[in-house]
């Protein structure tokens, strides 16, 4: 993705947390001054957004999920994997609206924009109102450690066993992970940016870092020159559960169309490799790709 600071209602996994300003942008565009309104009624929105041959969604400006680059383009994994479902729907043009993530949900029922593209956990409080598609991907844990893996780390109980110096991101689940797999909080750095963890693991201040490894396979692509690399991906097994986070795309509760016809082709997409081919470049990999066992409805029970 879920895990997030706080467990509150609305809130995610925080570790890519970003300040966002409201605004309309079309994917591929500039700003738009355009009105938030939504293309249909409930029930209706697949319909009316063929119809209209467009769409409104809604990110948080969170690489690698749904972020504006640069150059002024909306892009990202939920973005970029969105656009191409919605294309095979026979809608081809799709606008982002940009707002603080704790505000999407919110703003979707709202009718702000019609579905949201921000790479958003599924967990029973979020699926109490709204309603999600199938996984769309898995988050597993990863780390950050010096090129060569020197002190074989792969699990939270390596770090323990071997005493080493783990560096975590505030706010993110990791801490706890560590702390109930015996990980001695005086072993335990926190930290508030990916680029601090990697210059930690780099400089040698930290042994390894612990994150998803979406977020370590970005933030290495970012820092090319940097002598680390991301352990293979892995569910932790907390207090004898392995705890499994994957994000989807989020409806309004009653858009079972849409939903059903987002589904028929994200499938299609996961099934063919296209997918992957899709979110690789955001740092996302084969162990990202959902399994059969993984579905909306276990992680909406909880």
């Amino acid at each position: 993705m879920g895990s997030a600071r706080g467990r509150s209602g609305w809130s995610r996994r925080d570790f890519l947390r970003r300040g966002a300003v409201a605004g309309a942008v079309a994917l591929g565009g500039p700003a738009l001054l355009s009105a938030c309104t939504s293309t249909g009624s409930s029930g209706g929105t697949l319909e009316a957004a063929r119809a209209a041959g467009t769409i409104k969604v809604g990110i948080a400006n969170e690489a690698p999920y749904g972020f504006t680059d640069p150059a002024g383009r909306v892009t990202g994994e939920s973005v970029e994997v969105g656009r191409a479902v919605l294309r095979a729907l026979g809608i081809n043009d799709v606008q982002a609206t940009t707002v603080e993530f704790g505000s999407l949900i919110p703003a979707l029922n709202a009718r702000q924009f019609d579905m949201v593209t921000a790479g958003m956990f599924i967990n029973p409080q979020r699926c109490e109102n709204a309603a999600f598609s199938d996984p769309d991907y898995t988050a597993p844990t990863a780390f950050l450690v010096p090129r060569g893996n020197p002190d074989g780390v792969a699990t939270f109980q390596d770090v323990t066993a071997k005493n080493l110096r783990l560096a975590v991101l505030s706010g993110a689940v990791e801490q706890g992970y560590a702390q109930k797999s015996g990980v001695p909080d005086a072993r335990i750095q926190v930290f508030d940016t990916q680029n601090t963890l990697l210059q930690a693991v780099a400089a040698d201040r930290a042994d390894a870092a612990a994150l998803t490894n979406i977020s370590l396979n970005d933030v290495v692509a970012k820092n090319p020159g940097a002598a680390v690399e991301v352990t293979p991906g892995f569910f932790p097994v907390i207090d004898g559960v392995e705890t499994v986070s994957a994000g989807a795309f989020v409806f309004r509760q009653g858009d079972d169309a849409i939903v059903t016809a987002f589904n028929t082709e994200l499938n299609k997409l996961q099934d063919s490799g296209e997918w992957l081919r899709i979110a690789a470049p955001f740092g996302f990999t084969q162990d990202n790709v959902p399994k059969q066992d993984v579905t909306t409805e276990r992680l909406c029970a909880g």
